[in-house]
């Protein structure tokens, strides 16, 4: 069923989902807390599902951004929430692959790439959710991790940065592409549940042919549901 709600605690801010299948989460919330933009930069965000990240985003910052979502449902969504915030002129999202963006946009062209991907790998083997669209958005049915690289090194300028959430598991194929792409990482988040447990995502920053200095920051114990804006913005 198609419910509107409040999109977290951004005020006046609404965002369209589905009650029994695709909701934003509270790793879109962090990875758009986590980007900073510069007064011109274009932005670039992969799996936008119903938009969260661009509209959390718009909530900062009044950069152009360009969101693609494989998934026509979640896409729908998007669009709703776009226009329901009356974001139009801000936010365009694209109903595609998001492997056929040289269709829509020359390389060097954004300044900020933003992704919050499937996090899990995908084998014919592979246990998955049967609900189709919780199976893509959660596996790289579509879209792996050195596709991400892929893009960020096609599609950024120079210097341009890449903003990313994914799993501490997931960190070494991370540097890997790292490597093989010149994308250097530049700053790491780890976010806990508890003090006493392992991270359970990691934040991280790399930019596009730059030099290789690393920043890891103190831990982000996220204990309860509290109001993360401004977590990583002073």
């Amino acid at each position: 069923m198609k419910v509107i709600n409040d999109l977290f605690d951004y005020e006046n801010y609404k965002i369209v989902q589905d009650n029994q299948g695709f909701k934003f989460s509270l790793d879109s919330i962090l990875l758009a807390e986590f980007t900073k933009l510069n007064k011109d930069d274009k932005v670039l965000d992969l799996c936008t599902g119903n938009a969260a990240v661009p509209l959390i985003l718009s909530y900062y910052f009044p950069n152009s951004i360009v969101g693609f979502e494989i998934q026509e449902t979640i896409y729908n969504l998007g669009v709703e929430s776009v226009i329901l915030n009356h974001k139009e002129e801000q936010i365009q999202l694209i109903n595609d692959d998001i492997k056929n963006i040289k269709n829509y946009f020359p390389g060097n062209n954004f300044d900020v790439l933003v992704a919050n991907p499937p996090y899990f790998k995908f084998q014919e083997d592979s246990y998955i959710n049967e609900d189709k669209k919780k199976a893509i958005a959660r596996h790289e049915i579509f879209l792996n991790i050195e596709n991400i690289f892929q893009i960020a090194k096609t599609m950024l300028k120079n210097n341009g940065t890449l903003y990313l959430v994914h799993l501490p598991s997931r960190l070494e194929e991370i540097f890997n592409c790292c490597e093989k792409y010149k994308i250097t990482v530049k700053e790491l988040q780890f976010v806990y549940t508890k003090e006493t447990e392992c991270a359970t995502i990691v934040l991280i920053k790399c930019v596009k042919n730059a030099r290789k200095t690393l920043k890891v920051n103190p831990p982000l114990y996220v204990k309860r549901m509290v109001s993360y804006k401004n977590c990583f913005r002073g």
